[in-house]
């Protein structure tokens, strides 16, 4: 059974909120509802799709290797997150995602 929860993602050029599935990543939302997120790989190698979670950093799953690979601790501190690498755990609860790409 899959968990729902309200999913709020913010683009360059717009924001959508939604009903998202458990076990997706935020990329993958992103995606799928055609939100212009910018990223390159999917796999946490370019780290185009960083992203900034503003609110509801717990209901993600944790920091993986690729994104420790990618990205300083301090970004860590401040919310950031791969937005193809933070993935949505059961019972979740609201998330709000901004992308904020290094260039």
């Amino acid at each position: 059974m899959l968990a729902y929860l309200m999913l709020e993602l913010i683009s360059r050029t717009r924001a959508i909120t939604i009903d998202a599935e458990e076990g997706m990543s935020l990329l993958d939302l992103a995606i799928k509802h055609e939100l212009d997120w910018a990223f390159s790989c999917t796999r946490g190698t370019c780290a185009r799709c960083r992203c900034l979670v503003e609110e509801g950093a717990a209901f993600l799953e944790e920091v993986t290797d690729a994104e420790w690979d990618r990205m300083e601790p301090e970004e860590f501190d401040q919310g950031y997150r791969l937005a193809c690498q933070a993935i949505i755990k059961p019972d979740a609860g609201s998330i709000k995602a901004i992308n904020k790409p290094y260039f």
